[in-house]
């Protein structure tokens, strides 16, 4: 697990965007669409990493490798 991995997991209020480890959110969302996309641009501006989303079930139910903002050459991404 990286530094600027984000997960995507349920919250009391909606979706919240949260670093591992960490006990906070950094933000939270109305819905999983909106977490996803934020998490996703935190990873970008920091560089690249993984992005985890959890179902409502509370299972890892997609994860997705954000290439950093400034690569001239990102990899091909089959999944999405």
């Amino acid at each position: 697990m990286s530094d600027n991995d984000r997960f995507v997991v349920k919250h009391k209020d909606g979706w919240a965007v949260k670093k591992g480890g960490a006990d906070r959110a950094s933000g939270v969302y109305g819905t999983q669409r909106e977490a996803e996309s934020r998490a996703k641009k935190i990873v970008r501006t920091v560089g690249g990493g993984e992005v985890r989303i959890q179902g409502s079930d509370g299972r890892w139910r997609d994860s997705d490798t954000v290439a950093p903002g400034n690569d001239p050459c990102p990899p091909k991404d089959k999944k999405h």
